[in-house]
């Protein structure tokens, strides 16, 4: 079971132009995961960040995130952005849950440079999306064998809240729902 106060969520790239652009994942489905991953992380408050790739015309992220400000990076992991790095390090919570597109680009390189730096890696491949399913696979096969952890939404969640009778739990089993249409 993962204390709900241990992770902090990584939304990254997920932007309409680029969730566009999945071959792995439909982009209904990441953004439906990523909305109901929105709601968990309010809803149990856990701290999350959005970093997004530079655009034509400014972040653009997809509306199903939570409302705040992206960090706007200019390389290929989070981890080269100081801005967003000590943001991260001020949560002081050192696990790390990560979920964008494309995986083999910002997640493979974002989970490898944290893992690198001490934190534990959980990436969500629901609300994640890659080029294709053979180059996705080895970049969470890359990750895991670093040492991260390849999982769902769904999974992350429930082992997190595992009494839906409360009222916390309540709203996150009617969130968890939301996947399933």
């Amino acid at each position: 079971m993962l204390d709900h106060r241990a992770p902090q969520i990584v939304f990254a790239d997920l932007q309409d132009s680029i969730v566009a652009l999945s071959r792995t994942n439909s982009p209904e489905t990441i953004r439906r995961s990523a909305g109901v991953l929105g709601m968990v992380a309010q809803a149990l408050d856990i701290p999350f960040t959005v970093s997004a790739a530079p655009r034509p015309g400014g972040p653009g992220v997809i509306a199903e995130l939570p409302e705040t400000l992206p960090f706007v990076r200019s390389g290929p992991s989070c981890w080269d952005d100081e801005a967003w790095r000590e943001a991260i390090a001020a949560e002081a919570r050192k696990t790390l849950t990560i979920c964008g597109v494309t995986s083999e680009i910002v997640v493979l390189h974002t989970a490898l440079d944290a893992l690198a730096d001490g934190y534990d890696v959980i990436v969500l491949v629901d609300a994640s999306g890659g080029m294709s399913e053979r180059t996705e696979n080895a970049a969470l096969r890359q990750i895991e064998a670093a040492g991260g952890t390849v999982t769902s939404v769904a999974s992350f969640v429930t082992s997190m809240v595992r009494d839906f009778t409360t009222p916390t739990g309540r709203d996150v089993i009617t969130a968890l729902h939301d996947l399933m249409v």
